[in-house]
C-alpha cells in the first residue's frame, strides 16, 4: 500500500516539495549559510540554537514551554534562555570546568536540564546525557568511561543513584544539585545558590566546528557502553533534517516526547527545534494517553515527534481522539526509535487524519539519515528514502573484508552510508579500533539488515545480530511482529528466537492485546 499526499490539502507548503530536485541541487555549503557563526570565530551549537535568536527578532518569542507533572506551566523566552544558560556557563567557569571537560546530566525533564545543556555547550565543555531511570551500575560505567568532571542532577537522584557509588568516582570533582538550597559538601553544591551569584553575560569563546560537543553512550553487544563522540558541526545535519523532515519554521509549536537522556531527546528535543527558532514543548510527566492528547490540544502543537511504543500504546485504547480533543493545529507526526509497523501508519491516517512518518538514524549518525517526507508518498512499513546530502545503500560484506553494493531491488543486505556527512560520529571514546571497524570498503556499516525497493524506499529487516535462524530459514523479528499486528486484537508484539535442539531457534512472540480482548486458546491458535 502507498499513502499519497495531495499538495492542495497542506496548511502550509512543505519545505521539501520535490524530492528528486532537492537531492540533485543539494550542497552542504548552502546549509552553512543558515548559521551566523560566532562573533569571536568558529561555530558553537549554543550560539546558533539560542543566542543568535535572543539577540534578534525572536528575543521575546517563547523558546521553552515546560509542563510540570503536578500541573505547573512555565515559559522561557529566547532572551531568558540566553541569560540563564550564560549564568550556567559562568558557574562552570567559576568551578574551573573548561573546554573539552565532560559534564554529565542526570535529571528528569526539568527546565534546568535544558538550560544546563546550552550552558555546557557555551562553555565549550562536553554535554554527556544520562537517562534518569538508569541504576547506579550503568551510571558508574558511563561516568568512568566518559572521564566525568562534573554532574548536574537532583537531590533525589543523587541520594538514590550517585551517593552509593561516589567513593568510586574520585575524578568527579563537582556535583551540582538542581533543587538544593545549600551546599552539601565541598563536591556537592547548590546550583540555585551558584546561579544567583553568576552573571547573565557570557561571551562564547572561539569554537572549532570539529570540537567535541556531545558524548552519547550506547550499549554494545558486550554490554560495555560505547561513548559516541559528536562535534559542533553536527548542527548542519540537525538544521537540514529539521527543515526537510520535521518541516520546522520559526514560530512553530513543536513537541518531541523523547527524554534528553537519549540521543533523540538531545538532537531533536533540544538542538534542532531551537536552531529553527521554534517553541519547544517539554512535559515532565511519563506517558499518559489523555494527558498527551490534552497537551497536543492545549499547546496547539503543530509538529509532533514521538516513538512507536507510544503510538502502539495509543492504539490499544478504544477511543476516537478527534471526537474528544481539538487537534486541528496538528499538521505533521513523526516517529523514531525502532521500526514503525505499517498498522501504526494506517492508524494515524484513520484516527488522527494524519499518517505517521517513520524515519531511521542511529546514535552514531547523529541525525536523521532516511525518512518519509511531508509531501512525498508513504509506503507503510518503510523507513523512507535518504535525505538530501546522504548516500545510502545495501551492501554485502565479504569474509575477507570489502563491501559489495547490492543494486538488485528487494535483495537483503546491510544498510550502509557513505561517510562524510557533518553529524557523523568522530569516534568511540577510548576505542579507536572499534571505531575503525565500522567502516569497510568506503562505507559506514550500520549493523542493520534492510533492503531497497525499485523506487528507492528502504525497508528494515532486523539487526544483523537479532536475525532468527529457524530450520535453515533467516527470519527478521520485525516482519513477524508486523504480521501479528495485522490481527485486530493485537496492540503490541515482541519477537525473539528461543534456542531449540532440533530446529536451531524457535520463533517466540510476546503479545499485548487491545482493550476489549481477552486471551484464550482460540486466539492463541489464530495468532
Amino acid at each position: 500500500k502507498q499513502i499519497e499526499k495531495n499538495p492542495d490539502t497542506f496548511r502550509v507548503l512543505p519545505n521539501l516539495t520535490d524530492y528528486k530536485r532537492e537531492r540533485e541541487s543539494f550542497r552542504w555549503e548552502t546549509v552553512a549559510e543558515e548559521f551566523d557563526g560566532l562573533p569571536s570565530g568558529g561555530l558553537n551549537i549554543a550560539h546558533e540554537a539560542i543566542d543568535r535568536h535572543a539577540s534578534g527578532p525572536l528575543a521575546d518569542q517563547i523558546a521553552l514551554v515546560w509542563l510540570g507533572e503536578s500541573g505547573e506551566r512555565r515559559t522561557y523566552t529566547y532572551a531568558r534562555m540566553k541569560a540563564l544558560s550564560s549564568r550556567f556557563a559562568n558557574v562552570l567557569q567559576s568551578l574551573g570546568i573548561g573546554r573539552g571537560e565532560r559534564v554529565f546530566t542526570l535529571s528528569t525533564r526539568l527546565p534546568e536540564l535544558y538550560i544546563g545543556a546550552i550552558g555546557i555547550l557555551k562553555n565549550r565543555s562536553v554535554m554527556c546525557p544520562l537517562f534518569s531511570q538508569f541504576g547506579p551500575e550503568p551510571i558508574l560505567q558511563r561516568l568512568r568511561r566518559g572521564d566525568a568532571r562534573a554532574l548536574l542532577t537532583t537531590r533525589t537522584l543523587f541520594e538514590k543513584k550517585i551517593q552509593p557509588i561516589l567513593d568510586e568516582l574520585p575524578e568527579l570533582r563537582t556535583i551540582l544539585l538542581i533543587d538544593a538550597e545549600e551546599d552539601r559538601g565541598e563536591r556537592i553544591l547548590s546550583l540555585p545558590r551558584l546561579m544567583e551569584k553568576a552573571s547573565e553575560v557570557f561571551e562564547i569563546p572561539p569554537t572549532d566546528p570539529e570540537e567535541m560537543s556531545l558524548l552519547h553512550f550506547t550499549s554494545g553487544t558486550t554490554g560495555m557502553p560505547k561513548g559516541v563522540v559528536h562535534v559542533h558541526k553536527a548542527i548542519y545535519n540537525h538544521w537540514m533534517s529539521g527543515h526537510y523532515v520535521l518541516d520546522l519554521r520559526p514560530g512553530e509549536i513543536y513537541w518531541c516526547t523523547a527524554d534528553p537522556g537519549w540521543v533523540t531527546g538531545t538532537s531533536y528535543g533540544i538542538i534542532t527545534p531551537w536552531l529553527h527558532g521554534v517553541t519547544n514543548v517539554v512535559d515532565e510527566a511519563e506517558f499518559d494517553a489523555s494527558r498527551w492528547y490534552r497537551i497536543l490540544q492545549d499547546e496547539r502543537v503543530g509538529v509532533w515527534y514521538t516513538a512507536p511504543t507510544a503510538i502502539r500504546r495509543l492504539m490499544r485504547l478504544d477511543t476516537e481522539p478527534l471526537n474528544e480533543y481539538d487537534l486541528s493545529s496538528l499538521r505533521l507526526i513523526h516517529s523514531v526509535g525502532e521500526p514503525l509497523n505499517p498498522e501504526a501508519v494506517v492508524w494515524g491516517e484513520e484516527k488522527l487524519r494524519l499518517p505517521i512518518h517513520d524515519n531511521w538514524w542511529q546514535t552514531e549518525t547523529g541525525g536523521i539519515m532516511i525518512a518519509n517526507y511531508p509531501a512525498e508518498p508513504i509506503r507503510p512499513g518503510s523507513m523512507g528514502r535518504p535525505l538530501p546530502g546522504i548516500e545510502a545503500s545495501i551492501v554485502r560484506v565479504g569474509e575477507e573484508g570489502g563491501a559489495e553494493e547490492i543494486t538488485e531491488a528487494g535483495k537483503e543486505g546491510e544498510l550502509a552510508l557513505r561517510p562524510g556527512w557533518p553529524s557523523m560520529f568522530r569516534g568511540y571514546l577510548h576505542d579507536q579500533e572499534r571505531y575503525e571497524k565500522c567502516f569497510v570498503g568506503g562505507w559506514y556499516l550500520s549493523g542493520d539488515l534492510a533492503y531497497r525497493d525499485a523506487e528507492g524506499y528502504f525497508w528494515f529487516v532486523g539487526r544483523s545480530d537479532d536475525i532468527i535462524k529457524t530450520s535453515g530459514h533467516m527470519v527478521g523479528p520485525f516482519e513477524v511482529e508486523s504480521a501479528l499486528m495485522e490481527h485486530p486484537a493485537v496492540a503490541e508484539a515482541g519477537v525473539i528466537g528461543r534456542p531449540d535442539p532440533v530446529i536451531g531457534e524457535l520463533v517466540k512472540a510476546f503479545v499485548s492485546l487491545k482493550m476489549g480482548y481477552e486471551p484464550s486458546e482460540e486466539l492463541r491458535r489464530e495468532l
